[in-house]
Formats: C-alpha cells, structure tokens, sequence
C-alpha cells in the first residue's frame, strides 16, 4: 500500500466522527435521524461513536438523509477531479454554501436552516440589496414589513432588503433554501413566466 494512503482500518475509524458532524450541523436529534433512515437510534450512537463498524446498508441510507455523497461520509481520497467545491459557511447555526465565487454583484447561496432557529426574538433587519428565495424543503417563515408569511417548498419570495426582514425556521425539519442576493440593489430578471391557467 502507498505511504499516502490512508489505511482501510483508520478510514473507518473516521467514519463516526464524521457522521456526527453533520447530523449536528444539520440541527437533528438522533431521534430524527433514526425516524428519516429507520436505523434504530442504539446504532446510529454506536456508529457516531464508532463502536459500530460502518456498513454500505447503514450509510446508503445516512448519506440520503444528510443529502451528501457517499463518499464524503467516508473520506474517499480525492479522485483527480479539477474543479474547486465550494467549503461552507457556518454562521449562527446555519450552513451556507457558496454557490458563486466571483465577489461583488449576483451572489447564490445554498442555506441549510436548523430545526427552530431564528424563532428566538430577534429583530427585522434592513440593509442595501435585493433578495430572492427558493425554499427546497422545509418551510420558511419570512417577516417582511408587516407580512408574516410560510414558504413551503417550491415557493419563492423575492423583495428589496431596505424592507425590515427576517427570515427563520419554525418546523422540527431542517429547511434547504436556495438564495440569489444582489448587493447593490439589482432586480432577478426572470425572462420565462409560466402561462397563467
């Protein structure tokens, strides 16, 4: 075996951790885990700590839930692929991916929400931009001005950010959203609408 590579047993090893790390940058219990993966919740404990040896039939199911490759969950080496995969962002609970990289102008942003985060009291913020927001799954409370309102997935709400805004979490799921965020104010130009029914 090459020096470089990692041995089969330590790959393993890494697996548990790794599994951790994103069941609690997901904000979900293993409770909820063992619902969404019917993995009981005994195992799931066993693996994040690793006195489970990972098996394909528990981690097909388990890189589903946390919606990542299977071969992030066990570290696979890096296959010569060129491209650049964008690192997230972690910011008060929440995860964001970049999904833009010049800086400046139109920014894109995967956000993966926690279960209740943001339903703690803050308050509606403003700044210059404009946004737009997809949510994927889950569902999104967005306060805007004096609307409060539920996005539920494959709902979009776009709006000048100078409005007082917050947007957060209310359910026990995490939610997915995709965000385009233009700084300087610019509008999303949609040039295809769907014909009204």
């Amino acid at each position: 075996m090459n020096e470089d590579t990692p041995d089969f047993d330590d790959v393993l090893q890494a697996v548990g951790p790794r599994l951790r790390a994103l069941r609690r940058q997901r904000g979900v219990t293993l409770a909820q885990l063992s619902e969404s993966t019917g993995v009981s919740v005994s195992t799931l404990s066993r693996l994040e700590s690793g006195q489970r040896r990972p098996t394909l039939e528990l981690l097909l199911p388990l890189a589903r839930a946390h919606q990542v490759q299977l071969d992030e969950l066990v570290g696979a080496p890096a296959t010569g692929d060129p491209r650049v995969h964008a690192r997230p962002i972690q910011r008060h609970g929440a995860t964001f991916i970049p999904l833009t990289r010049r800086p400046g102008g139109l920014q894109a942003f995967k956000q993966i929400v926690p279960p209740r985060w943001g339903e703690g009291g803050a308050e509606p913020q403003v700044h210059e931009g404009y946004d737009w927001m997809y949510v994927l799954s889950g569902r999104i409370r967005l306060r805007l001005g004096d609307n409060d309102l539920i996005l539920e997935p494959g709902e979009v709400a776009e709006f000048d950010t100078r409005i007082p805004h917050l947007f957060s979490n209310p359910g026990s799921e995490p939610a997915e959203v995709l965000t385009l965020f233009g700084p300087q104010g610019e509008r999303m130009h949609v040039r295809a609408r769907p014909s009204p029914k």
